[in-house]
């Protein structure tokens, strides 16, 4: 080799190793439910370590509880992620989020319960910003077994295996027109866990419908944002599949390129899952690695409204 091919060699290293970062913001809720269901801080911080320990995609990741007190360390982020209750995060930045998307370009991705606004804050907001929202009256929060596809020949699908994980995915979202299925699956009578507090009409209809529980949108002024339904069970990150889905669509709405494989990821253990969960005290669980025994059940009814309410009438039974 001679100068001329080592110089040519050591310029490129330096031009790549100057090109900054793009930055990822995790915004966590505060805990709710029991000890392993909506760990957000556990969730955020365990998807973080995995941007930060690749090298493939240009990403730095990092972790903040709620809406910052300082919300100037988002003026250049890349990408923000909100994996909360509701609107309990993005309630405190509503202005200054629109002004991101807006001004900025931002990407935004929304997880789990922070798909669900008011019918009208969906509209204004999440409508643009992310494509799609839970919608009440329409969308539904049942227990299932999904068998998730990503969608054929886009970005956020490179490298990601099969994906079937029981988790309390909404379906039925509101979803702007421009807005793609980057994850699809399909509820049934035979996939069914059980229904939970919400059910509609529209719900009951839809038994054998292909759903979106991951979309996401280009928007027309520029950026991209994305909303996933799954995240309610901590153990399911450990799924390969299912966590490279969401690291390939972090990088998407970021602007970075998805590589071939998809966004490195590795193995999660079981000291790793168990990292960063949420103090329930003496009611803190052990979080297991995810087993086929996981997705085995018996199927529970698809009922109609009707029934749903009148089971959500009977005394429950004492155990």
């Amino acid at each position: 080799m001679n100068f001329k091919s080592i110089y040519i060699i050591l310029s490129s290293v330096m031009l790549v190793s100057s090109v900054e970062a793009a930055k990822v913001v995790f915004l966590y809720g505060a805990r709710s439910h029991a000890s392993g269901d909506h760990e957000f801080k556990a969730g955020s911080h365990l998807l973080a370590k995995h941007i930060n320990a690749q090298k493939k995609v240009n990403l730095q990741a990092s972790v903040h509880a709620g809406w910052p007190a300082d919300d100037s360390i988002l003026d250049d982020a890349d990408a923000i992620v909100i994996y909360a209750d509701g609107t309990k995060v993005i309630g405190n930045g509503w202005e200054k989020m629109d002004q991101l998307v807006k001004e900025k370009k931002v990407g935004v991705l929304f997880m789990h319960y922070a798909v669900h606004p008011s019918v009208e804050q969906g509209e204004k907001y999440y409508l643009p910003w992310i494509g799609g929202f839970f919608k009440n009256g329409i969308s539904v929060n049942p227990f299932w077994r999904a068998n998730i596809k990503p969608k054929k020949g886009h970005e956020t699908a490179r490298g990601v295996g099969p994906i079937e994980a029981v988790d309390e995915f909404y379906f039925n979202i509101e979803l702007h027109p421009d807005s793609l299925n980057l994850g699809a699956a399909t509820p049934s009578e035979k996939n069914l866990l059980r229904i939970n507090n919400i059910w509609t009409r529209a719900a009951y209809l839809a038994k054998g419908k292909t759903q979106s529980l991951l979309w996401g949108i280009t928007r027309p002024g520029g950026g991209r944002g994305a909303g996933f339904t799954g995240g309610h069970h901590h153990r399911n990150w450990a799924l390969e599949g299912y966590r490279k889905l969401i690291l390939n669509t972090i990088a998407w709405i970021a602007g970075e390129k998805v590589p071939s494989t998809g966004v490195p990821t590795y193995a999660v253990t079981e000291e790793e899952l168990n990292e960063n969960l949420d103090d329930y005290g003496d009611r803190t669980n052990r979080i297991k690695l995810p087993t086929q025994a996981d997705i085995t059940f018996t199927p529970g009814p698809w009922m109609t409204p009707e029934e749903h309410a009148e089971s959500r009438r009977r005394p429950k039974k004492k155990k």
